[in-house]
């Protein structure tokens, strides 16, 4: 078995799934323009191209992920190809765009930054092609060179001149070889095929002197044997991707060497062989114990696709349970950042899922929010419309209709939801500042009959009694004197406003206390029959729809009153239908008595 026929061993340049060093979704833009530039100056930076384009793909998505959501229509253009795409023609084109970008000045942030890193993403990519160049040509070179060295060879194995005369010329040529740098890789193969091939018919061919043979096998077997060393300490590496790489290279520099003598070639080798045979070993365990990795990343990142998307289907009625739910999705964007790499087939698929959960949550949580704006703002129009109108009413003389019309604006004002925090406060004061107004004047300038200090003095005698009451055994004897109480708060009239609220706290609570367990509500006459129920409700009806279009009324006079208005036509409008249908239901009952 030839030494010189190296097995099929795998050679890559990068491992699949090596995990970055750096996460470039989690960095903002400015950051990624600046790791760009550091990168852009390095000495090594023609060696790091990929990670110059791991950056430049980084930053496009941000970009346009942030232009999405700042709701900007300018368009986002990536730089075409990739660095060593570039022509000449392009590179002027490039230049004269470049200059032409320099020279105009945006407004728009987003196409600032851009521009700047298009500037340097161009200029390295400019530099990186004429690089690529440069390398291409050397090894075009290199090529020349090494033909022209196999040329050389074989015109010495034919010559099989004196060993004295050609030795040495081999030697040479053997030197010259191994100095020449590489070559393109399509020429390689046959290239160094046909170098070893002259090499080994140069010491099967020519006669050359057993001492000067010897030494040569000799030099040759103490080199192969440093390849054997360092091969047998690479299997200890711990880190296997890294020893596999190395391996490839002592493979490489095996085969600059030429044989060595018969009774050590088939030992020598085998030691190298097997050496290559536990690294390779140990590597492809490492890849079947990532596979098993990538396997449980993979189970984990799809459960936690599933969680995210049934959240994102979730309905959520209010801002407390979003709030829960934001923080549900925080903790699980967490549990994903702890997680390592899927497969390299698998991996991008996963993140998609899980960044389009994600956004589609916090697409609904913007929207939720900006209707729950807009209804605040709606709102806030709404209770300016009460202040206004409350303010055009406080001067009012009218006492017993003024009155019941701010009731019934208090009214209202509860309805209405809530309004932006900031203001909330001071229109509550502006509102309830006119009502104060009125209903103090309201107080002074009381009239006999409607004495709202005497109601007051009245209706706190009546808590004293109510709260001396002793209980009878007799439940009905209890029932019938709650009513009458009931019946004797309801004939007392009004009470200063200021003290209406406290003096009806104070009586639900006596009577709350003292009849748990009877009905408070005054007497009054139930309807006898269901006909009776219906026009009860009919005229009812009717009423609420003449206080609605008094309301329309005022609010016509008050500014930024057009929501509310709406409002009460909307109102009008479900009255006077349900008011037809309440006809309808009496006119079908007067028919049937009719009928009996």
């Amino acid at each position: 078995m030839s030494e010189e026929i190296i097995p099929d061993v795998p050679v890559a340049s990068d491992v699949e799934n090596e995990e970055p060093a750096v996460n470039y979704s989690a960095m903002s833009l400015a950051e990624l323009a600046d790791m760009f530039q550091k990168l852009a100056i390095s000495e090594d930076r023609m060696k790091r191209s990929k990670e110059a384009e791991a950056v430049k793909s980084a930053f496009y998505r941000k970009l346009l992920k942030e232009k999405a959501e700042a709701g900007s229509t300018a368009e986002v253009q990536e730089p075409g190809g990739t660095e060593d795409d570039v022509t000449a023609d392009q590179e002027e084109t490039m230049s004269e765009t470049q200059a032409h970008l320099e020279d105009t000045v945006s407004e728009n942030p987003f196409d600032e930054i851009e521009r700047g890193f298009k500037a340097l993403y161009n200029a390295y990519r400019k530099e990186k092609a004429e690089y690529n160049r440069q390398l291409e040509k050397e090894r075009e070179h290199n090529l020349e060179l090494k033909e022209a060295v196999i040329a050389d060879l074989k015109a010495l194995v034919e010559k099989q001149e004196d060993v004295n005369a050609t030795f040495p010329a081999f030697r040479e040529i053997q030197n010259r070889w191994r100095e020449i740098g590489p070559v393109p890789a399509q020429s390689f193969r046959n290239l160094n095929d046909t170098y070893q091939l002259y090499v080994e018919q140069f010491y099967d061919m020519v006669k050359i002197n057993r001492e000067l043979r010897d030494l040569d096998f000799k030099k040759n077997l103490e080199a192969k044997e440093k390849f054997c060393e360092a091969a047998e300490k690479l299997a200890e590496n711990e880190n296997i991707v890294e020893a596999f790489k190395e391996l490839q290279k002592l493979h490489e520099q095996w085969k600059e060497f030429g044989p060595v003598a018969k009774q050590f070639r088939e030992d020598i080798w085998n030691r190298f062989k097997a050496a290559t045979a536990v690294i390779n070993k140990k590597y492809q365990a490492y890849f079947e114990g990532q596979k098993e990795k990538y396997a449980e990343n993979l189970a984990a990142k799809t459960a936690l696709c599933e969680q995210v998307e049934a959240i994102a289907e979730k309905e959520i009625r209010n801002s407390s349970e979003w709030n829960e739910c934001t923080k549900e999705i925080e903790e699980i964007q967490k549990q994903w950042k702890g997680i390592g790499y899927a497969s390299k087939k698998e991996n991008q698929k996963i993140y998609d899922r899980f960044r389009a959960a994600c956004d589609k949550f916090f697409e609904r949580k913007r929207e939720f929010y900006a209707a729950y704006k807009d209804e605040m703002n709606e709102n806030l129009q709404k209770k300016i419309a009460l202040c206004e109108a409350a303010e055009a009413l406080k001067g009012s003389t009218a006492w017993k209709k003024t009155t019941d019309q701010l009731i019934n604006l208090q009214k209202q004002w509860k309805e209405i939801g809530a309004v932006p925090r900031k203001k909330s406060e001071a229109l509550w004061k502006r509102f309830r500042a006119a009502c104060d107004e009125f209903f103090n004047e309201r107080d002074k300038q009381a009239k006999p009959e409607n004495d709202f200090y005497g109601n007051l003095k009245a209706k706190k005698h009546l808590l004293e009694e109510i709260n001396a009451y002793v209980l009878s055994d007799d439940e009905d004897a209890n029932a019938e004197a709650a009513r009458d109480f009931a019946d004797r708060w309801q004939a007392i009239g009004f009470v200063p406003f200021k003290e209406k609220d406290k003096i009806a706290a104070a009586y639900k609570e006596a009577m709350n206390s003292k009849f748990p367990d009877v009905s408070h509500r005054s007497r009054g006459r139930a309807p006898k029959n269901e006909k009776e129920r219906l026009v009860q409700k009919y005229l009812k009806k009717e009423q609420d729809i003449v206080t609605y279009e008094n309301n329309i009324g005022f609010f016509a006079a008050s500014k930024n009153s057009e929501p509310l208005i709406k409002q009460m036509q909307e109102r009008i409008d479900r009255a006077k239908a349900e008011l037809k249908e309440l006809e309808m239901q009496i006119r079908a009952l007067e028919s049937a008595d009719n009928e009996q």
